[in-house]
């Protein structure tokens, strides 16, 4: 069976969880990281040496880390994964892009915002940083708005892995009690992913 290692609330084991669950095949999560502790053991820095979360750990030995990563190997070697990660190497690439527009782009202001408003006393918010961090997210999530409305989903009219990277930080991006423009269309494709049952039991989470 597949091991994920990786605690519940973390976005990129979010990633990982929500594909798995999709496609039916079974795993077992085991926790690890934040609270839960253990990425700084020898058992664990001989899977992932960069001390995060997720790795993913096959029976026969095999190990991946890095979330986007992963889920495009998942997508390759699972039945049912080539719907979310098309063949066609053009529309394979405008999925990989938006996925990495999630890591590159959207991932950093996540974090700022993440720290800031949930794991930072109020008194020692940088308060300077997290406006630098909404405004920065206000342009990124009113760019995949217009990319919305050019389709049902992020890359196009199918679901896709793009939308799994990005569907996770959205749901934490409505969350925050922040000035956010109106994204209609943003909005309308977070609602879609909320009313499916693996979205609102895996990743739906409250944000910690």
């Amino acid at each position: 069976m597949l091991r994920v290692w990786g605690r519940a609330n973390s976005s990129n084991v979010m990633k990982l969880v929500w594909l798995l669950e999709l496609l039916e095949v079974p795993y077992q999560r085991i926790d690890v990281g934040g609270p839960f502790g253990g990425t700084d053991t020898p058992a664990y820095l001989a899977m992932n040496p960069n001390q995060r979360v997720p790795t993913l750990e096959e029976e026969d030995g095999f190990i991946l880390w890095e979330s986007n990563a992963t889920l495009r190997y998942l997508a390759s070697t699972l039945p049912g994964g080539e719907a979310l990660w098309p063949a066609d190497m053009r529309a394979r690439a405008n999925v990989d892009r938006w996925m990495d527009w999630q890591q590159c782009t959207v991932d950093a202001p996540q974090r700022v915002l993440l720290q800031g408003l949930v794991r930072t006393p109020p008194e020692r918010r940088d308060l300077a940083a997290l406006e630098k961090a909404a405004a920065e997210l206000r342009h990124w999530w009113t760019l995949l708005d217009r990319q919305l409305a050019r389709g049902s989903f992020v890359a196009g009219g199918a679901f896709s892995l793009a939308d799994i990277a990005l569907g996770v930080h959205v749901h934490r991006w409505f969350a925050y009690e922040i000035e956010k423009p109106e994204l209609p269309t943003l909005k309308a494709w977070y609602e879609r992913l909320l009313s499916t049952p693996v979205y609102e039991r895996h990743v739906a989470l409250p944000v910690k």
